[in-house]
């Protein structure tokens, strides 16, 4: 007989912290979903107001270094198709911090720690755009290492994030497919186009693989996540998974991969590659990325002049609340 939510509610409250937190581990390990007014321990909620919260920060900051092209797309089918990212990208922000929202924090709240500059989202979107083939790697590489990890939080333990990663996830292959086509045009054009394809790949072959995060052992919050279920792979193994994806890809595009410790391993079937340079990454998380002061100077610029926008929309919403109050 299964226990119905006033039954496991019943009887969740008459346990002690203890017996709850065991309870709740056991439910994660039998792969159950937690949903938003069902007892949670309190470090797995704040595990995803941060999670969910980066989440959402960096589809929102990620639409800039894509819009930067929308003016400059080589043909109207480029320009119609990159509005169209960047207009994905922007619900996508949206989907999750509606996802914070059912954990009891507003919107407002986690936006303004986004301006504040007090929290982070992924270091990726803190490096510039400065050629068309750049949008390719950006679909090809950025939204493809994005899926990878996407693809897992789609059966994460919550709920709410787990739901909106499905249609994320669609529209993000979308995106990857996109981003592959712009590449191997290049790559299949004149010796300068295929120049430029390696110089952008170049630039961001190193920072797409930093996306999966710090080596499984350096992590401080990995072994947690997949504890709580939120994160069903570890950094390393989404990582190697991406690798030898795009080792092959690389290869049928004809670019070379600016490894030079780069090798299979026939013992283990995997691509090994040389080390990350993960000092880079710290630099920009610390603020001192290429772009860091753009971006974040662009969002709060943004955020002042869409200022009228939100008071008159809350303005509407309360005269017509009033008018209703009154029928």
């Amino acid at each position: 007989m299964v226990e119905g939510h006033f039954g496991r509610t019943t009887r969740i409250r008459a346990m002690s912290e203890e017996q709850r937190t065991k309870d709740f581990l056991s439910r994660i390990d039998a792969k159950e979903t937690i949903e938003p007014k069902e007892w949670m321990p309190e470090r797995y909620r704040e595990q995803l107001v941060r999670m969910m919260s980066q989440h959402a920060h960096s589809e929102i900051v990620g639409m800039l270094p894509e819009g930067n092209w929308i003016t400059r797309a080589p043909s109207l089918r480029r320009k119609i198709a990159l509005i169209a990212k960047v207009q994905d990208e922007a619900g996508h922000g949206h989907y999750i911090y509606s996802a914070v929202e059912t954990l009891g924090v507003s919107r407002e709240e986690v936006y303004r720690k986004l301006l504040d500059g007090s929290a982070k989202y992924s270091h990726i979107f803190n490096y510039p755009t400065t050629s068309w083939a750049d949008i390719g790697m950006i679909g090809w590489l950025v939204d493809g290492a994005a899926i990878i990890n996407q693809t897992m939080l789609a059966r994460c333990s919550y709920g709410p994030y787990a739901r909106a990663m499905l249609r994320i996830c669609k529209e993000e292959n979308f995106h990857k497919k996109q981003g592959m086509e712009i590449v191997s045009r290049l790559c299949r054009g004149t010796a300068a186009q295929k120049a430029m394809a390696q110089e952008s790949f170049d630039r961001w072959w190193w920072p797409t693989l930093m996306m999966f995060g710090l080596p499984d052992e350096k992590s401080k919050n990995t072994a947690e996540l997949m504890q709580f279920g939120i994160k069903l792979r570890s950094n390393d193994e989404l990582r190697q998974r991406f690798i030898d994806m795009n080792v092959k890809q690389a290869q049928e595009f004809g670019l070379t991969i600016p490894d030079p410790d780069l090798y299979f391993d026939e013992d283990s079937g995997h691509w090994q590659i040389g080390p990350i340079p993960w000092e880079e990454f710290f630099e920009v998380l610390k603020g001192n990325g290429p772009c860091n002061r753009e971006r974040l100077d662009a969002k709060i610029r943004a955020h002042e002049e869409g200022r009228w926008v939100r008071e008159a929309a809350s303005a509407f919403a309360e005269k017509r609340a009033k008018r209703r109050a009154k029928q």
